[in-house]
């Protein structure tokens, strides 16, 4: 899975795919895999050869909402560096990505985190409710570009759990060709823990596999992050092409407890065409097929269904009947559990939103409706909607004011 780049980075590579790389430029592996994991582990990059890179893009912005859990926080990290020249061409100000920290508290009482990632800048699918599909595809992100927004995540808990890391605006490491200034003390102040990590945030992850594949590949390694597999999940509107892979993906060993949510936020192909422009390619039924393709290679992983609840579009109680009949193949039987899981997400208001959020009397009526037809159903619990954080409201609203021109610098799988 990994290709040994001119200058290998640690960040968005494997343990092995990082000593194969340096041992083509004379590092032994063994020596590689030390710094490796001395990297991960205790944020320190003095192993590390001169001639790796380490680069976490600067933390530009925080913002933070309290919630009944924790503070949720959106923070922005930037790229302008390698690309100044085609920004001033598009009247761009900023490649910023968007990602997310969400505190939950489980049924044990320990508090932990979720973190959303981005995967790319911007999002081609068209999709009408989310504010990420009104900037267009700006360019996809590297591996290594996608795993420092798990490294900005740490540090920023580290930060505000009164530890001695680093300011947010700056995340830097010690170590070769790095950006940024001096760490915490190897051993001291651990991070407070990432224990999942969502591909919920900006952009379609299936429209970037590769380089997603690569990600979540590096974010599970043992001597790495270590971020169990069943605890990263993959988050898709519905690419058919790149859910097919996915049949094959989990398949490899140490893949098939990796989560898979599809957003379908739509009972039929009439409504869903509508708000959904990627279901004129690909139809629910074909939809539907891949899916159970799915299920049967990794039965022992429930699938995620994602319904976007919006007032007037798709939450009558016809839509609640039309979907519990789409949802029939994954819901319990005499002969099987639950296979599915249909978390239901009451819409957050994208700038400019046609529609507003929907009211909690809907919401349950809605829930309640499906769970009358034997769905196993949850709703989300709407965090971060006041900064523009909450499931589907991610976005730069200065890129929405541009004139687009599409930029694909890393290897989109469209």
């Amino acid at each position: 899975m990994d290709t040994p780049p001119e200058n290998p980075t640690p960040l968005g590579m494997t343990r092995d795919g990082f000593a194969n790389a340096c041992a083509q430029r004379g590092l032994s592996a063994q020596n590689a895999r030390l710094a490796y994991a001395r990297f991960f582990r205790q944020r320190d990059a003095s192993l590390l050869p001169a001639f790796a890179r380490v680069e976490i893009a600067p933390v530009v912005k925080q913002l933070d909402e309290p919630c009944d859990e924790g503070i949720t926080t959106k923070f922005v990290q930037r790229l302008d560096r390698p690309e100044t020249g085609r920004l001033a061409e598009q009247g761009l100000p900023h490649l910023d990505i968007e990602s997310v920290i969400i505190p939950m508290i489980g049924r044990t009482g320990r508090k932990g985190h979720t973190l959303c990632v981005s995967s790319q800048i911007g999002c081609a699918m068209g999709c009408g409710f989310c504010e990420t599909a009104q900037m267009g595809l700006v360019r996809s992100l590297s591996a290594a570009e996608i795993v420092g927004q798990w490294w900005a995540a740490r540090e920023l808990l580290l930060c505000e759990s009164g530890g001695t890391g680093v300011s947010p605006v700056c995340i830097p490491v010690a170590g070769a060709q790095m950006t940024g200034g001096t760490p915490a003390p190897p051993d001291q102040n651990p991070p407070a823990p990432i224990d999942n990590i969502v591909f919920m945030g900006m952009g379609e992850p299936l429209d970037n596999l590769d380089e997603v594949l690569k990600a979540i590949a590096c974010l599970a390694d043992h001597s790495g992050p270590c971020v169990p597999m069943s605890s990263i999940t993959v988050s898709t509107v519905g690419r058919v092409d790149g859910l097919r892979r996915l049949v094959e993906v989990v398949q490899r060993e140490g893949w098939k407890r990796l989560g898979i949510a599809i957003s379908v936020n739509a009972p039929n192909d009439e409504v869903r065409n509508e708000i959904m422009p990627l279901n004129k390619k690909w139809g629910m039924e074909e939809l539907r097929e891949v899916i159970e393709d799915l299920v049967r290679v990794r039965a022992s992983r429930k699938v995620l269904f994602e319904y976007v609840l919006i007032p007037g579009v798709n939450d009558s109680d016809e839509h609640a009947r039309e979907l519990g009949a789409w949802l029939r193949p994954f819901i319990r039987t005499e002969t099987q559990g639950h296979i599915g899981l249909l978390n239901v997400i009451p819409y957050n208001p994208r700038r400019d939103s046609p529609w507003p959020a929907p009211s909690e009397g809907d919401v349950s009526r809605f829930i309640g409706a499906m769970s009358a037809q034997g769905v196993y159903v949850k709703r989300r619990r709407t965090k971060g909607r006041t900064q523009m954080a909450a499931c589907g409201q991610l976005g730069t609203a200065e890129i929405r004011r541009r004139n687009f021109t599409p930029m694909t610098t890393n290897g989109s799988s469209s």
